[in-house]
């Protein structure tokens, strides 16, 4: 988070910056922290309501977007990242496949939710 911004701004800011999505922010799923690293991440749901073709990470190194569904992120992360795991669980159980929300027609499948990834380092808070 930059100084005096707020962690759903960061939110916003980070996704758009990192996966080349704009979109809405919606429920807080959770706040997990490191202790040992000093790190505190905040997981929102975002409804996305445009994707870009090109975006700031995608050509100043080359990063890339891949969607998921949710089940198939959650195997991912129960290997790598669990805690992330558990926030995607509380979606999965705690919501219908659109949340209320439309999502954007050019997604992979309308009727399920998707989960995005940018990683970042060497931030003291990492917002997702």
């Amino acid at each position: 988070m930059e100084p005096e911004e707020e962690p759903g701004g960061a939110a916003v800011r980070e996704v758009y910056e990192e996966a080349g999505v704009k979109g809405k922010l919606g429920r807080l799923l959770g706040i997990f922290e490191n202790q040992d690293r000093k790190h505190r991440t905040y997981v929102y749901v975002l409804t996305v309501t445009e994707i870009l073709e090109d975006w700031e990470d995608s050509v100043n190194i080359g990063r890339k977007r891949e969607w998921f569904k949710v089940e198939d992120a959650i195997k991912i992360l129960q290997c790598h990242k669990p805690v992330h795991a558990e926030y995607l669980e509380k979606l999965k159980l705690g919501c219908s496949p659109t949340n209320g929300n439309s999502v954007v027609s050019n997604l992979p499948d309308n009727n399920s939710l998707y989960v995005t990834s940018a990683q970042t380092s060497g931030l003291p808070s990492t917002v997702r």
